[in-house]
């Protein structure tokens, strides 16, 4: 083992399936390659404080086993040492303390953006790669390309749907769930897509800046509604988290005492978007005399820390191999990804925005993918309104006329 390189390894963000996967293969082959390994826990909450105590050397019979566990090995913070320069500057005297030359980050778009800043701050001493993590597949990857975590999350997820398809077939109920997704509605999408949910709605379907709670609210109602008229009293609509944060500014002022993270984002899975719609719906259904019975779920903790699946626990040891493979042939400043079997880095720069944030990858709602999605929901479509039969079959079941059927939501139709 070469004394003069020492490896680190810290995770950020939220837990995601497959992080223990990437610890195994990033120790097994830097111990291979002649490094001192590094496990860095809570990723850089103490460093941030000049903390190295916690920090333990890593051994193969360490990590051997981990790869098809979920959770972290080495737990996982959220705090920012980007945030002043103070703080950076502690992080990387706290590396140099421990004689770090290199380091892996494991984490999304957030952890992405401190590992750029300590290649900066460290004047390039420290060779950083970073490994893209978020069950919300919204890292500036390819398009065929996904996160790591996500597969398994939406696998998890989309079990837990079809229970509740289940449960609400067998009770005549309705549930409205939300799935996280705080920019990209790729997690709910898939979740509603592969379960065969009644309805799914994310961000990215909506071209304005703002979407009014009141339309949201509208194609729950038309759902269920058009699902009524063909004779079925229950059903599941999967919403994507993102969403809340497209809520018309008057109507999110009201949430601002929510707690934020150390990155400044709402906290979303604190804000109950599901049981705001289940009441407002359920309360329109009711002044009409209908008696609906809605129940709100949220889905994403659940999902974070479950046992990769097959998929996952391989992808991410291709991933936890390459991001050493990358240091070890000089390379630094990169994410990791692996396209058609192959190792290919993609640059920091190349990842940010004018802003100098973190790129977005949302869902592409010109996709195949997002059109066949959509062909296998059930919502009030245009064409819905174009034959007077039906339109009336429609307002029975909603106990409107058909004129104030109309005038709520032919031109609401998202």
């Amino acid at each position: 083992m070469d004394s003069t390189r020492t490896l680190a390894i810290i995770v950020g963000g939220g837990p995601a399936p497959g992080i223990n996967s990437v610890i195994s293969a990033a120790v097994i082959e830097a111990i291979n390659c002649g490094f001192r390994v590094l496990g860095v826990p809570e990723g850089f909450r103490h460093l941030m404080r000049g903390d190295t105590d916690r920090v333990r050397e890593l051994r193969i019979d360490d990590v051997s086993r981990i790869h098809l566990t979920g959770g972290s090995v080495l737990g996982t913070a959220r705090d920012n040492p980007t945030k002043s320069a103070e703080t950076m500057a502690a992080v990387v005297s706290a590396l140099d303390g421990l004689r770090v030359t290199h380091l892996v980050t494991i984490g999304g778009d957030d952890t992405a953006l401190s590992s750029s800043h300590v290649v900066r701050a460290s004047g390039g001493r420290i060779r950083t790669v970073h490994v893209p993590k978020t069950i919300d597949n919204d890292l500036p990857l390819p398009e065929h390309i996904p996160t790591f975590g996500f597969q398994t999350a939406r696998h998890v997820g989309a079990e837990l749907v079809r229970n509740l398809m289940e449960d609400a077939r067998s009770t005549r109920r309705w549930y409205v769930v939300v799935a996280m997704g705080r920019q990209a509605g790729h997690l709910a999408l898939g979740i509603g897509k592969a379960a065969g949910a009644t309805l799914t709605i994310i961000a990215e379907e909506f071209a304005s800046a703002t979407i009014p709670f009141a339309l949201m609210c509208d194609i729950v109602e038309g759902a269920i509604i058009k699902r009524r008229a063909l004779g079925h009293h229950h059903g599941v609509v999967v919403m994507a988290e993102g969403l809340i944060e497209k809520l018309d500014p008057e109507e999110l002022a009201e949430l601002q005492d929510v707690e934020r993270d150390e990155h400044g984002h709402i906290r979303l899975a604190e804000v109950d978007l599901a049981r705001k719609i289940k009441v407002e719906v359920q309360g329109r259904f009711s002044q009409r005399g209908i008696r609906l019975t809605l129940i709100n779920k949220q889905i994403g903790y659940e999902l974070r820390c479950a046992d990769p699946i097959a998929f996952d626990a391989a992808y991410c040891r291709d991933l936890g191999h390459g991001a050493v493979r990358f240091l070890e042939e000089g390379g630094s400043g990169a994410m990791v990804s692996v396209q058609d079997g192959r190792l290919i880095p993609i640059r920091f720069e190349d990842m940010r925005t004018a802003e100098g944030r973190t790129r977005v990858r949302n869902v592409d709602i010109r996709s195949d993918g997002y059109r066949v999605a959509r062909e296998y929901m059930l919502r009030l479509e245009p064409e819905d309104f174009r034959d007077a039969a039906w339109v009336e079959r429609l307002a029975e079941a909603a106990n409107l006329d058909s004129d104030r059927l109309r005038a709520r939501f032919e031109g609401q139709t998202a």
